[in-house]
């Protein structure tokens, strides 16, 4: 079979972006490689919080919650019985707990099983719940878990955390994961469980009526998106090799919030560009944290003019481009050969259709 104009563009593009990964695992500093990398957690965790805001219209925010379980049942999953002995010095840990020890990739798949039974648990009577309240509900829990992981020391280490975790997160693996992250969106999308989701978020009872289980279909959205967070928070615990309760804090909820909402509630590639762009501009911006001489004057270092600069550009966004960056629209070839202006001006009549349509 022939292969589309488009499809062997993309075969290309997944080719360059290879040759990108190797590139940056070679010859890349560590502190270039860390923010590379954080790109991609951080494509995982938007695309989770995504699937519920902007495709199933769930407004959650115990998103930090999850990510915390994650991180902690990987870290332990995957951490040697010395490195425990080394972490566990005030309270030993739970006999059952000190000498089990695997691989990263069972580590990572149970640490998202674990996180989506929570998510499961917590859902099942949360998502009864709508709007404010479901977000108040699910905030709840999140600062619940904080607090479990902060006083139960025999399983956790509490407010002391737990550090010399295995460096597992690559380039190459969590590359890989947001990549699986993406496919997976795209294919469910797709799917006739992905309509019924957007239908959910557009209208619950024309939905009910077309026959959509609506309790069903937000009970699975929010458990896959408890995996996915899960298996995000794993990632950065590995990344940091060290965690601890602070690290999961309503702001990190935030951040990744902040994410979709730049990107375009509703799109995977808003979530992508969002996260990619996020994480980069908020190191780009660290210089204004520092004295800075200009020609005219000199400022001595003002920390927190970052968060400033980078506010008013959420703001400008916000303002200028309320649906988001993308929107609810996806990329594609065809954006790039200025389709969409064609289309337009045809629509004024500027120029005939042809007939049959344009091809692709």
């Amino acid at each position: 079979m022939k292969l589309k104009r488009s499809h062997l563009l993309s075969i290309a593009a997944i080719a360059a972006f290879a040759v990108l990964l190797v590139v940056v695992d070679l010859f890349f500093d560590s502190y270039t490689r860390r923010i590379f990398n954080l790109c991609a957690i951080y494509i995982v965790l938007a695309l989770s919080l995504n699937l519920l805001n902007g495709f199933t219209g769930l407004f959650s925010l115990g998103h930090a919650g999850f990510m915390a379980v994650g991180a902690y049942v990987s870290a332990l999953l995957t951490m040697t019985a010395a490195q425990k002995d080394m972490n566990f010095f005030l309270t030993p840990i739970v006999p059952w707990l000190h000498d089990l020890s695997m691989p990263f990739v069972p580590a990572l798949l149970i640490a998202g099983l674990v996180t989506a039974l929570f998510g499961f648990l917590i859902g099942a009577p949360v998502l009864r719940l709508r709007d404010d309240y479901l977000a108040i509900a699910t905030l709840g829990f999140a600062e619940i878990i904080r607090v479990l992981i902060t006083n139960f020391q025999p399983l956790t280490n509490g407010a002391q955390g737990l550090k010399g975790l295995p460096k597992y997160s690559s380039t190459w693996a969590v590359w890989a994961c947001a990549a699986v992250a993406v496919a997976f969106m795209v294919l469910l999308m797709r799917s006739s469980f992905g309509r019924a989701m957007k239908a959910v978020r557009d209208d619950e009872i024309a939905a009910e009526a077309m026959g959509v289980n609506v309790f069903r279909v937000k009970v699975v959205s929010f458990t896959t998106s408890s995996f996915m967070a899960g298996v995000g928070g794993a990632l950065l615990g590995h990344m940091i090799t060290t965690i601890d309760p602070k690290m999961f804090t309503f702001m990190l909820t935030f951040n990744i919030l902040l994410i979709v909402v730049l990107g375009g509630v509703g799109s995977i590639s808003g979530s992508v560009i969002g996260a990619v762009g996020v994480t980069i501009l908020m190191e780009v911006l660290r210089f204004l944290d520092e004295p800075m001489d200009f020609l005219a004057f000199k400022t001595a270092g003002l920390p927190g003019l970052r968060m400033v600069v980078f506010s008013a550009f959420l703001m400008a966004v916000v303002i200028f481009r309320q649906r988001g960056l993308m929107g609810n629209r996806e990329l594609s070839w065809g954006m790039f050969r200025g389709r969409a202006w064609l289309d337009a001006a045809r629509a004024s009549g500027l120029f005939p259709k042809r007939k049959g349509g344009d091809r692709e």
